[in-house]
């Protein structure tokens, strides 16, 4: 089976926008998690999320793209651009019909649908922009990313609220397998907005105090914005125009959990299983857990009892650096497995801030405080979504001799 490979990353994240910020602040286990500015939360039970600071379209869009797009999508086309541009690929020597975008998406354009509505309702549909009818949409980044780049072939969404944004990542290797040569691919969601807030307290899952994943004070998760976006592309490919890539996407596995109240159990373990045989990884070969981390007591249980079967209490460490970031939805996995190749390139996972008091009874080997070095070429990612969603993917080191130069490569942002 072709390996498929990544070779540019795109980052845009409360913690930092670029991957070289984001990283670095991660590693310091900075928190981005603050009161929410974007609006007056005064009103809301949750009034803390992560937000991105410092982002300004027009320093990274051409001015004619800001009045027709959401923040979401401004956030996608920047951090695309970046994970072409890291990639090192010209775009012009690749057939339109080869090159596509698979993304994913959680919400669609909240802060944008939320502001042509009151001009609807509060003043005159004649105040309606016209790019509403496509701004809004949970698939306007796949659709923007690919007009701006030309990128003709393999497209599509995955609506799959936190799993959305693996499973994009692994509909595009199957792109690759089946002749694609390069995808650009990940999540990216932006909904802080009160439209949007409405909209996540209505889940049932949002804290009104911190995001504390596996920590006996669990109380739900805070919401964050922002993700990545990924250039893939085979690894015949890749070293035919002499790039060293971050990483393989090396196996994937996805289920689905039974209804509440059907007595089955739930089957995130059947999907971690899944994309270790798709690897072809034994669990001994895992060096950290990137978890999906709900921060609500039950979910976190049937988490931890979903590790310790495959990998043993305390077997692996396991980490959540999306406590930092609040919960990215579809951005969430992409972003972590971003975090995860790096965390195998430089041998270091980051902490899981601000959680201190994990019980024993989750027996998680749980990485907190500070970063931990870890060894060895393989890291698992799992991402969870509302109602049943589960899925986990398997990255790998690329081998010595392709791997990535350094450990500061430079990604502008």
């Amino acid at each position: 089976m072709t390996p498929v490979v990544v070779t540019g990353i795109g980052v845009v994240a409360p913690t930092g926008i670029g991957l070289d910020a984001y990283w670095a602040a991660t590693l310091r286990g900075e928190d981005g998690i603050r009161r929410v500015q974007a609006f007056d939360p005064a009103r809301y039970p949750t009034r803390r999320a992560g937000e991105v600071t410092g982002f300004e379209a027009g320093d990274h869009l051409p001015s004619r793209l800001i009045p027709q797009t959401d923040r979401m999508t401004q956030f996608a086309l920047a951090a695309a651009d970046w994970a072409v541009a890291d990639a090192g690929i010209d775009l012009d020597s690749v057939p339109s019909l080869a090159r596509g975008v698979v993304t994913a998406g959680a919400s669609g354009g909240f802060g944008f649908g939320q502001r042509e509505l009151q001009h609807l309702w509060g003043e005159s549909p004649k105040k309606v922009s016209a790019y509403m009818s496509f701004a809004w949409f949970y698939a306007v980044n796949t659709g923007q990313i690919s007009i701006r780049h030309g990128m003709n072939g393999p497209t599509g969404v995955f609506v799959g609220e936190q799993a959305g944004g693996l499973d994009a990542l692994a509909h595009a290797g199957r792109q690759i397998r089946a002749g694609a040569q390069l995808m650009i691919s990940g999540g990216m969601d932006c909904s802080l907005c009160p439209y949007g807030m409405a909209a996540q307290l209505a889940g049932g899952r949002l804290t009104a105090d911190a995001y504390l994943p596996f920590d006996d004070r669990a109380s739900g998760h805070l919401p964050g914005e922002g993700g990545a976006l990924l250039t893939l592309e085979s690894a015949e490919g890749a070293r035919a125009r002499g790039r060293r890539p971050y990483g393989e996407i090396a196996g994937f596995g996805a289920t689905f959990d039974p209804r509440p109240g059907s007595a089955r159990p739930p089957t995130l373990r059947r999907a971690v299983e899944q994309a270790l045989a798709d690897a072809g990884a034994d669990p001994e070969e895992i060096a950290v857990v990137f978890a999906d981390g709900a921060g609500v007591p039950e979910l976190d249980a049937s988490e931890a009892e979903a590790l310790t079967a495959v990998f043993g209490a305390g077997g692996v460490p396991v980490t959540v650096p999306k406590t930092a970031t609040g919960r990215l939805y579809s951005g969430a996995g992409p972003l972590d497995v971003v975090t995860a190749l790096l965390t195998l390139r430089d041998g270091l996972a980051p902490p899981t801030v601000n959680v201190t008091r994990v019980p024993d009874a989750y027996g998680l080997d749980l990485v907190v405080g500070r970063p931990r070095p870890v060894s060895g070429t393989a890291a698992l990612v799992l991402a969870r979504g509302h109602h049943g969603f589960n899925s986990a993917m398997v990255v790998r080191a690329p081998a010595p001799a392709e791997a990535i130069a350094g450990s500061g490569r430079k990604v502008a942002a």
